[in-house]
Formats: C-alpha cells, structure tokens, sequence
C-alpha cells in the first residue's frame, strides 16, 4: 500500500440530489444541488485559516465545483486528478443504499464494502489508486498544504488504510489526515470562533 509521506486534507464534495434520495452515486456525475452549493460556500470559510495552497478535485462535477468555489475564495491553484474519482459501485448505481443494507443485513461501512458487487470496482483498488494519487502530489509539492476535494468512498478507504478505521463523513466538511510519526488519526478542521467565550464567573 502507497502511504503519503506527510499530513493532508480532505474534503467531501457538496451535496446532489442522488445524496439526499440516499442512492449510490459512484460515477454518475450528478451536479450540485442548492444544499450542494451552500455546503461549499460554508467550507470556504472553515478552510480560510488552515493554510491550504494548493487544490486537487475529482473530475467529476460535484467535486470540481466545489473545489473551484473554494480555490476562487481563497485564491490556490486548482488541479483535477482523475486519481481521486469515486468508487465505481457498478451494478449498485443508484440504488438506495439503505434499501441494500438492510437487504444484505448490514449496518456499518464494514458490513457496506463486504456486498459490493462484482462488476464494479475493486475497494483495495480504489484505496490503492487514491493514496498514490495523493502521495503523489505530496511529493511533487513539498511545500504545499493540499486539500483533496473527492468523495466519501475515497475519503472513507484513505481513512481505513491508514488509520484502522471509517469515519463519519459530511459534505462540504473539511478533515485532516495527520501523520503522527508511524500513526496516521483523521480529525475534523475546526474554525475558531471568532468572539472568545467569557472567561468563567469567580
């Protein structure tokens, strides 16, 4: 397994339709949604601080618009990588996710990856291409701090490989995949409001 050599970030696209019916999207390239678009607006301003300088989208259009909301607030280039694109749930596209899962008897994104099907892709494969794809650009910028703005089945194999386990994943909410030595934990970017609470009353 290709681990990157350094800490990242990532980032799930903003919201579609298929999101809010509950269906596998995998490759279909549903556009965003007015929650969708919200969503990405909203990260702009949790990202503003975190010193990102550098973006790389999925292709696929829910992911390239809300990378390219974010790269225009913050003014980084952007690059589309077709390294991070979804998970290809073949015969599972468009389907109602909780429908299967309960079809199958699962109840965790361990029990999900267990049924996929066959004619789609493999999730080793699908992990394997998207920890390249970011190590990648890692190490052709040194001196970047990169988001990947991609999808929650990348994100979700990323997080599993490198840390043991799933995580629970929004839209348009921004994480970081922090290398700790040998150890690798996923943490959610959190903004600092911007009024300091009053101190305790003595």
């Amino acid at each position: 397994m290709t681990t990157p050599a350094r800490t990242f970030y990532g980032l799930r696209h903003g919201a579609t339709d298929w999101n809010r019916e509950g269906r596998f999207q995998g490759r279909t390239d549903n556009p965003l949604n007015e929650d969708g678009l919200r969503q990405a607006h909203e990260a702009v301003d949790m990202l503003r601080g975190a010193g990102i300088s550098r973006i790389v989208a999925s292709p696929l259009a829910r992911a390239a618009r809300t990378a390219e909301i974010i790269a225009a607030a913050i003014a980084v280039p952007l690059a589309i990588d077709d390294g991070i694109i979804e998970f290809d749930f073949g015969s599972f596209e468009g389907l109602p996710v909780r429908d299967l899962m309960i079809k199958h008897g699962v109840t965790s994104a361990t029990g999900l990856v267990s049924i996929l099907p066959a004619d789609g892709e493999s999730w080793d494969a699908m992990t394997e291409r998207s920890l390249a794809c970011v190590a990648a650009w890692l190490d052709r910028h040194p001196g970047d701090d990169l988001l990947f703005v991609c999808h929650d089945a990348v994100m979700q194999g990323m997080a599993n490989a490198l840390s043991g386990s799933y995580f629970k994943n929004s839209h348009g909410t921004p994480f970081r995949y922090v290398c700790d030595g040998a150890h690798w934990r996923v943490e959610q970017v959190v903004t600092l409001d911007r009024y300091s609470p009053s101190p305790p009353a003595t």
